[in-house]
């Protein structure tokens, strides 16, 4: 069962701009993965959204390592937060919020557990591009409701009209979406979260790693990236601490313990070294106990 709040805008429109570049990039390394022989990522949606949007398969501008490397990362990253969310839904969340939810197929891609009700609260334009390509698909989940708002702004009053309840524990996932905002509006998305979530509540979000920004690894992709309007607006040195004062009990994961990741980034780790592959932390924590 899929519903929508918020406004309704024609089917068929263009794929707008902003963050959906990042979708854009994210459906290409989902298109690549899902004809591998066994995928990480099985998304048989992702190559028709390349297709309505006109976009040749690819990936951010630049020919760096770290460009090289992003498609992989997509992947790994889209597997991390898969088994995250899936585990939270597992273990009671029923409730699963996807903030910025761009391209993201998991309500229809994932074996989610019996009475999983999933929220893709995203610009209304990309929504709409998002529904046109996904034509009436069933989704895998219990249900799912599109909440058609910008999701730096105000989300409360629509994201409970379509059946959300902040009394029951919830998991949220920010995939993308925060690094890319100035810290005000990063912070703002993240005090809405908290308010909203109940004991028993998760969360999952990537994180860039200040301290990596400046490197030679990282610098010219920065470069490439900001011909395309986009930025890595909101940077941590401590993610722990920065989630505690806002909550949440937080940790990093550590990439060198995921077979999976090891296993697509290996072949990397000669170019990049070990220090790049933490250009990012991937962030996932748990309602900390009220002050």
């Amino acid at each position: 069962m899929t519903d929508t709040a918020g406004p309704t805008p024609s089917r068929g429109v263009p794929l707008p701009d902003g963050l959906s570049k990042v979708a854009v990039w994210t459906a290409a390394a989902h298109a690549a993965e899902h004809g591998r022989e066994a995928p990480y990522v099985r998304d048989p949606w992702a190559g028709d959204f390349l297709h309505a949007a006109g976009f040749p398969p690819g990936g951010p501008p630049g020919d760096g390592p770290l460009q090289r490397l992003l498609p992989d990362w997509a992947v790994v990253r889209s597997r991390f937060f898969d088994e995250h969310l899936l585990a939270a839904a597992g273990s009671g969340c029923r409730q699963v919020v996807l903030l910025g939810a761009g391209l993201d197929t998991r309500a229809f891609r994932l074996d989610w557990p019996r009475g999983v009700h999933v929220f893709e609260v995203e610009d209304p334009a990309l929504l709409a591009f998002k529904e046109h390509v996904l034509d009436w698909a069933a989704p895998t989940c219990g249900r799912r409701s599109t909440v058609g708002v910008d999701p730096t702004g105000a989300w409360t009053e629509e994201l409970c009209a379509v059946g959300f309840d902040p009394g029951q524990p919830t998991a949220w996932l920010a995939e993308t979406l925060l690094y890319h905002l100035p810290p005000r509006e990063a912070e703002s998305v993240v005090t809405t979260m908290t308010e909203l979530s109940a004991p028993g509540s998760v969360f999952g979000a990537e994180c860039v790693n200040a301290e990596a920004t400046s490197s030679s690894f990282v610098t010219p992709f920065l470069q490439a990236l900001s011909t395309t309007g986009l930025s890595w607006q909101w940077q941590l040195a401590e993610p722990e601490r920065w989630w505690a004062e806002h909550g949440w009990d937080a940790a990093v994961a550590d990439l060198f313990t995921l077979p999976y990741a090891v296993q697509r980034l290996g072949p990397y780790l000669p170019l990049i070294g070990e220090a790049a592959a933490r250009t990012v932390f991937l962030t996932t924590g748990t309602l900390g106990a009220p002050r």
